[in-house]
């Protein structure tokens, strides 16, 4: 299992490395529109697992959509604010008129909520990966994506082997039984490490922004943590479905959605604090 997680790991993310730095604009949106769809499709797995009803091939096409609306300002090259926020709205009006003409389902709360619970959780979060580039351009977007790819996966990391060898605590059982708060702080350990590193090495080279080492330090702790609170969010969603992984696309780390988890949730909150902070 090791050796798995170990190569699986390390293809991931030289696969993250090269679309970060390398890959066009318009492969770093199929890319993205690929991840959206293959992580939709194993959330509405876990929906099904847990015999939740919902529309799969309508959420994952808003999805889609709401993905292409958040790119599309920076693929015309327009301004237009708030877009994603107004596709939103039409994506959930859109979802209570697909319910209207079902006529023998008796959970139509549960099939409209199910629904939207993929476009959120997994669309609109990614979807801050976009915005990351369309705020702060090409060249600052790709760091500021590859700065939170290093920091949440080696926190990931550093919470894993530190957890192996000497958590003896255990964090939330009931959702992670594997997860120890030795784990945890090792992780925190790693991603202000790898963050601060980060700072040091390619920090003069975000133009537009003011990242600073004291922001380097927040920002290791921060995101280091909104990782893991991301990750015991999909634990819970598997637990509930009784699965152990959301699928076996990556060798030894099983689904799309067991790899992203992490960054479901940091890409929002690097976006909110470099908006507001940096």
């Amino acid at each position: 299992m090791l050796k798995d997680r170990v190569v699986g790991g390390t293809l991931v993310g030289f696969a993250f490395i090269a679309a970060a730095l390398w890959v066009p604009m318009g492969g770093v949106l199929t890319i993205l529109l690929a991840v959206c769809a293959l992580a939709m499709i194993e959330f509405y797995s876990l929906l099904e697992a847990a015999r939740i009803p919902h529309f799969k091939y309508f959420g994952i096409s808003s999805g889609l959509l709401l993905i292409l609306a958040t790119w599309f300002p920076l693929w015309r090259e327009v301004h237009i604010h708030d877009v994603e926020w107004i596709m939103m709205c039409g994506i959930t009006i859109a979802v209570f008129l697909r319910q209207f003409p079902q006529k023998n389902n008796p959970q139509p709360l549960e099939t409209i909520a199910g629904t939207l619970m993929g476009v959120i959780y997994i669309a609109l979060l990614l979807s801050f990966f976009a915005k990351l580039l369309l705020v702060w351009g090409d060249k600052t977007g790709r760091l500021l994506i590859l700065y939170l790819v290093f920091v949440v996966k080696f926190s990931d990391m550093g919470a894993y082997f530190i957890g192996c060898s000497f958590g003896r605590h255990k964090l939330i059982p009931r959702i992670s039984p594997a997860k120890t708060w030795e784990g945890f702080f090792g992780g925190l350990l790693s991603s202000v490490g790898v963050s601060v590193l980060f700072f040091l090495l390619a920090g003069d080279r975000m133009e537009n922004l003011a990242f600073h080492l004291s922001d380097a330090l927040i920002l290791g702790v921060l995101l280091g943590a909104i990782g893991t609170v991301s990750d015991l969010t999909e634990s819970l969603f598997k637990r509930g479905a009784g699965v152990k992984d959301s699928g076996r696309m990556i060798l030894g780390m099983g689904g799309i959605l067991d790899v992203i988890d992490s960054l479901l949730f940091s890409a929002p909150a690097l976006y909110v604090y470099a908006r507001f902070f940096l």
